[in-house]
């Protein structure tokens, strides 16, 4: 069902809410995968910042898809490259 929420999510670009351990976490989720030691692991990038974290997806509850708000993912232009 977890995975489910997170598909539709990334799909429509939707921002997602949730309980990691004790913290909420508003997130702008990107793709799910496996970590190298088998565990289901979401990508995404916390609101407010500009990094993109792993949440370990045994430790996420609560989730909640935050319709009103869409994000568009940051695509990082390399300077160099130009």
């Amino acid at each position: 069902m977890k995975s489910q929420i997170f598909i539709e999510a990334i799909q429509n670009r939707n921002r997602v809410q949730f309980l990691f351990g004790f913290h909420e976490v508003v997130l702008e989720p990107y793709y799910l995968n496996r970590s190298k030691n088998g565990k289901k692991v979401l990508y995404g990038k916390p609101v407010g910042t500009n990094e993109i974290k792993k949440y370990e997806y045994g430790k996420i509850c609560n989730i909640r898809i935050l319709t009103a708000n869409r994000f568009y993912p940051i695509i990082p232009i390399i300077a160099g490259y130009n």
